[in-house]
């Protein structure tokens, strides 16, 4: 049978390890939790069933394995200790028989996005980055129009435009949306962008060093290589959506806390085809999956076992072939997470409705 096996993280570091070990994660402190994740080996988390393509019906397994590191593990450590601890945790999916490895959360960030990992293991690899994009794109799309915004009416931003997942980013909604905005801190390599993405039929290309041009946009995808926040509550028009696909976030938590004018995603959730059961509880619905996640299945599912998406370029060819495998599979982006938490439609009415009486209120005091 075609399989696949995904590499997962505690993101946080109490929750998660109590999703696995209870009595652990329960009794052991945070800082203990972050210290002693060096030392833990590669952890068997579940087998997972269910899962059956719509296009050939044909059905395939796979496995949850988990990388012990957090992510304040893995951005201060040695870069040479984390990849040994990636490659240990990929050296376990290739026991349990896995064709091909996906790399989540972090272990897909650090250093060189999976290329050193790919060549110490036997089997291939992928990051994941390009079907996140494609869903990024059309998760922000379609948070749009769940906000009452046209998105052929809307002005867009993409922060970090400049790297090679924002340039990509870039041209697939360029020509989705009225005008577009391109910011980053290189304007030669803007300008670059800015041609590429007219390219692609989008006229209504500005560029911009500033952040504060974020406030003339309706919809902002964000996805720079920054270690700290760089999207603050200031920045943001009422009503806007705001897509983070930055891993570290860009967004900062204060934006959720003081404006609940503004819907923050990150990306799409992915609806798995078949009965699948993953056998463990990620903090996601019943059925569904990270785009990454999505990715490394899609290609079991096609019988593609060959490194896909690695290093830190992305081309705008492999974020529409995945794109296109993925819809044939029957794979579809339904519901969106904010801070690892689902954002119900209650809360996008909610959030909605902020706005709308936030400029209602402008409009009054400025007549």
């Amino acid at each position: 049978m075609d399989n696949f096996a995904f590499i997962i993280h505690p993101v946080n570091p109490k929750r998660d390890v109590q999703r696995k070990f209870p009595l652990l994660g329960k009794v052991l402190p945070e800082p203990a939790i972050h210290f002693l994740s060096q030392y833990f080996p590669p952890v068997y988390i579940s087998h997972i069933t269910g899962i059956v393509s719509q296009a050939t019906g044909k059905e395939i397994e796979g496995w949850f394995i988990a990388c012990p590191l957090t992510p304040h593990q893995m951005v201060t450590l040695p870069p040479e200790k984390v990849y040994k601890k990636i490659i240990a945790t990929g050296k376990l999916a290739q026991k349990l028989g896995a064709k091909i490895l996906g790399l989540g959360g972090f272990t897909s960030v650090v250093g060189d996005g999976g290329q050193t990992i790919a060549r110490h293991l036997d089997i291939p690899v992928t990051t994941g980055d390009s079907y996140t994009v494609a869903t990024a794109v059309e998760g922000t799309l379609k948070a749009a129009r769940r906000m009452g915004i046209n998105p052929q009416q809307a002005t867009a931003a993409v922060v970090g435009a400049t790297g090679s997942i924002g340039s990509v980013c870039a041209r697939l909604l360029g020509p989705q949306v009225q005008r577009i905005t391109l910011v980053g801190r290189n304007t030669n390599r803007l300008a670059q962008v800015q041609a590429l993405v007219q390219a692609q039929g989008q006229p209504a290309v500005e560029i911009s060093t500033e952040m504060a041009s974020l406030r003339q946009a309706d919809l902002v995808l964000t996805v720079t290589n920054a270690l700290d926040t760089v999207i603050e509550p200031h920045h943001l028009k009422s009503g806007a959506v705001v897509c983070d696909v930055a891993r570290p976030r860009d967004v900062s938590r204060q934006v959720v806390e003081e404006r609940n004018d503004v819907l923050v995603i990150e990306g799409g959730m992915v609806q798995v085809p078949g009965p699948v059961n993953f056998n463990f509880n990620f903090g996601f619905p019943p059925g569904m999956a990270f785009a990454c996640m999505a990715e490394t299945i899609t290609l079991a599912l096609e019988g593609h076992y060959q490194n896909f998406s690695l290093g830190k370029d992305i081309s705008l060819a492999q974020v529409q072939t995945i794109n296109q495998m993925a819809s044939r599979h029957g794979f579809k982006v339904s519901g969106f997470r904010s801070f690892e938490l689902a954002v119900t439609d209650e809360t996008i009415n909610q959030i909605k409705q902020n706005a709308y009486q936030k400029r209602a209120q402008v409009s009054w005091a400025n007549p």
